[in-house]
């Protein structure tokens, strides 16, 4: 049985998500590794595609573009939102505010620019719009 990564496999890996500068999103090299199986929506596909072909203990640092990772920023997910909304709010950039969505989940927004009458609420995912470097260690594929 091929140990290569494809559609339907199942992959246990360790991974690191970096920005350009290095400093790291998110990574397991210093807890348990994840496991998933391709398809299965708990990596985003261009994460997926990007281990296609990869053999159990393979080890690569595999770059990201925003399209294939987390989308280009868009501009109509920045909300301007009356000041008098914050009333008791400390503000300032980059703070990060939780605000309920219409099926009642939690969506974070970041106060992207404020003055005394309007806030921007920035509602893109953090990740938009960067390279990322995504290293991995393939453990296991079965």
């Amino acid at each position: 049985m091929s140990k290569l990564i494809g559609p339907g496999k199942t992959v246990t890996l360790h991974f690191a998500i970096k920005l350009a500068d290095g400093q790291v999103v998110d990574s397991t090299f210093d807890k348990e590794p994840a496991t998933f199986t391709v398809g299965d929506g708990n990596l985003l596909e261009g994460f997926e595609k990007s281990l296609f072909g990869l053999e159990e203990g393979a080890k690569q640092t595999l770059k990201i573009l925003p399209e294939n990772g987390f989308g280009m920023p868009n501009p109509s997910n920045i909300h301007n939102v009356p000041r008098s909304q914050f009333e008791g709010v400390e503000l300032e950039l980059g703070l990060v505010i939780s605000f309920s969505d219409a099926g009642k989940g939690e969506l974070p927004g970041v106060v992207s620019e404020f003055d005394d009458k309007m806030v921007a609420v920035d509602f893109n995912h953090p990740l938009a719009g960067k390279q990322l470097d995504f290293e991995v260690e393939i453990l296991q594929v079965s």
